[in-house]
């Protein structure tokens, strides 16, 4: 894939003042096609799929991925039209879709979508966790982009190389490994509540993945060279080491990560660079807008000096994008953003995120963003930001959704395998690498399976766009495509409603996601708690306690750990004698389940849910559980 840079410097100082934002606002179905959205991922999905899974044309795929490196390295994304598995626009995918439920996952509940949109990031995250098997090597690639795009094949069929490209300290790769931590500790802060266990293990793979990166730097694709063609890294690593300490830091709160952005903000850019762009290669105007955040939180401390500078280049981003900066970006005649002829919705939804996030902080904190050509509202951010959503939904000149399944104008043959070829549930034909080619990359007519949500690469700088399956610039969609705009649209759907976007995140509970049983093999079903008791051990302590208003109140951390080899599934759990809250675990009528994402607890693993009263403990014990 080609990139170009949007690179200015602007030094120029910016004061803030106070605005208001407003609370809801109107247009489309932003609900519908947030759904769409995060049902996208699903299609995108590489290795064994899970009996809930929803793109019913889908099949299992990559089941040998990491094989012949002795690794397991099954699962994972697809990043876009093609088979192969690329470890930097994922991993910036996984923080997106993060932050996106980190700022608006109140909205997401509202919508029925908070279930599914974390699903969506632990399928991510499973995946970088297996890339990571040791503090200093990570897995960046499995399969290669030449030989894939030789041949027109289902992820099924696939007969190509999944060779598995890796870097270390002998071949280092900073923004992989950079963006990698950044991955893993935004996604800590969302599973803090439901899995904290899990938020645990993520944060420790984001610490370690922060220290490779800092300690061996290099450019990942000097060290994973079938990646250059594909996803160069042309900005190299500074942006990621800076965007990996934001997240742990966001993720922590620990110093080190706050002084490392102080200390190196001149060093690596983030005072420096003033961008017109954002994305999986370029992360200077997200660093800068979190570190916005940060000041205006009030963490700052004697960083604030240098952090106001974050906070100038975050704000002529805003400008640029309004039209009302030094240096702003090109827009087409219908509104857009545009960058680049391929792939340009990548940078429209990009920027739409960072517009609506920061319209919130600076009405949070009762600010103005006052650019060249004078002082703007908050809200005008976020119209700005609705205005490129709703092009992208249909208000252009094409009057065309560039979302494919929303609207009744939208792509019909999008470039990707997967949906142009019949299901392999409906014809397990084999589809050879060729013959896919000739039989069903030429056929001019619509897919036989509709790639819902896919968000396609867009119009051209003058609002053309020809929906035809070769025409790859413009038809073929990306996870880091549809990412960002999960939050900008749940945002739109759920509006504000008064919450302080500068206050710690407080995400909601979980309804649970109805599963479907595999017919094959027949599970056995185990419902005597007297036969759980042997496979599953429960053990509870107490993790802090305080006092409030003459009462004391206990965090208590209750572990369930299979003892058996055997894989659990659908674990039901009784709770009686709980006075206050508990995160975890989703309650349907008398009983507690854990989320649908960790529904399974292999052999030897353990769980975790906590909860909070002031009581002794509560008597848990296990109903029924499905072995597998």
């Amino acid at each position: 894939m080609e990139k170009n840079l949007g690179l200015c410097f602007s030094m120029g100082s910016l004061f803030l003042l106070i605005g208001i934002l407003p609370l809801a606002l109107a247009g489309h179905d932003y609900g519908q096609a947030l759904s769409k959205s995060i049902l996208f991922f699903e299609a995108q999905r590489s290795g064994y799929l899970p009996t809930n899974q929803r793109v019913k044309w889908r099949g299992h795929s990559g089941l040998n991925d990491g094989k012949i490196s002795g690794v397991d390295l099954v699962g994972g994304y697809y990043d876009a039209g093609d088979n192969v598995k690329f470890g930097l626009p994922m991993a910036f995918t996984i923080t997106m879709m993060s932050w996106s439920i980190i700022e608006y996952g109140k909205q997401m509940a509202s919508s029925g979508e908070l279930g599914h949109a974390i699903a969506s990031v632990k399928w991510g995250t499973d995946y970088l966790i297996k890339s990571h098997p040791q503090p200093y090597v990570l897995y960046g690639e499995v399969g290669d982009g030449n030989t894939d795009h030789y041949c027109w094949q289902r992820p099924e069929d696939m007969t190509t190389s999944r060779g598995a490209y890796r870097i270390d300290p002998s071949h280092p790769g900073s923004d992989l490994a950079g963006e990698t931590a950044a991955a893993m500790a935004a996604a800590s802060i969302v599973f803090r509540r439901y899995n904290p266990s899990y938020s645990a293990e993520l944060l420790k793979h984001a610490h370690q993945l922060f220290d490779f990166a800092n300690k061996y730097r290099g450019k990942y694709d000097s060290s994973i060279t079938v990646a250059q063609k594909y996803y160069r890294s042309v900005s190299g690593y500074a942006d990621e080491l800076l965007w990996a300490a934001a997240w742990l830091y966001k993720a922590t709160y620990n110093e080190y990560y706050l002084n490392y952005l102080g200390n190196n903000g001149n060093a690596l850019g983030g005072t420096g660079w003033a961008m017109t762009e954002f994305g999986w290669d370029v992360k200077y105007a997200g660093v800068q807008t979190l570190v916005a955040k940060f000041l205006m939180q009030g963490k700052a401390g004697h960083n604030t000096p240098i952090f106001k500078q974050y906070q100038e280049k975050a704000e002529f981003f805003m400008c640029s994008c309004l039209g009302k900066g030094t240096r702003n970006v090109q827009k087409t005649p219908g509104g857009l953003i545009f960058r680049q002829r391929w792939n340009n919705m990548q940078f429209v939804t990009s920027a739409s995120f960072l517009l609506t996030v920061y319209s919130d902080y600076l009405s949070s904190a009762g600010k103005l963003l006052k650019c060249a050509s004078g002082n703007v509202a908050p809200s005008e951010l976020l119209s700005f930001a609705k205005s490129q959503v709703d092009y992208i939904l249909g208000d252009n000149p094409r009057a065309t959704s560039y979302m494919v399944g929303y609207g009744n104008n939208y792509p019909r043959q999008v470039h990707h395998r997967a949906a142009s070829i019949v299901s392999i549930k409906q014809n397990p034909s084999f589809v050879s690498c060729r013959g896919g080619y000739a039989t069903w990359f030429s056929r001019k007519a619509s897919d036989p399976n509709l790639l819902t949500g896919a968000l396609v690469g867009g119009p051209d700088a003058y609002d053309n766009f020809a929906d035809q399956r070769d025409n790859y610039e413009q038809t073929e969609p990306a996870t880091y495509n549809n990412a960002p705009l999960l939050g900008t649209l749940a945002r739109l759907y759920g509006g504000h409603r008064g919450y302080n976007q500068l206050l710690p995140v407080e995400l909601p509970s979980l309804k649970p996601i109805a599963i479907q049983a595999k017919p094959v093999p027949k599970p056995v079903t185990n419902p005597a708690p007297a036969s759980s008791a042997n496979r599953i051990a429960i053990a509870q302590k107490v993790t802090s306690s305080w006092i409030s208003k003459g009462k004391t109140y206990y965090r208590y951390s209750t572990k369930l750990t299979n003892k058996s080899s055997k894989t659990l599934k659908n674990i039901k759990l009784s709770i009686s004698k709980l006075y206050g809250p508990l995160w975890g675990l989703t309650k349907s009528g008398d009983f507690y389940f854990f989320p649908a994402w960790t529904n399974s607890l292999a052999g030897g693993k353990s769980i975790e849910f906590v909860y909070i009263h002031s009581s002794s403990p509560a008597e848990v014990s296990v109903s029924s559980y499905t072995l597998v």
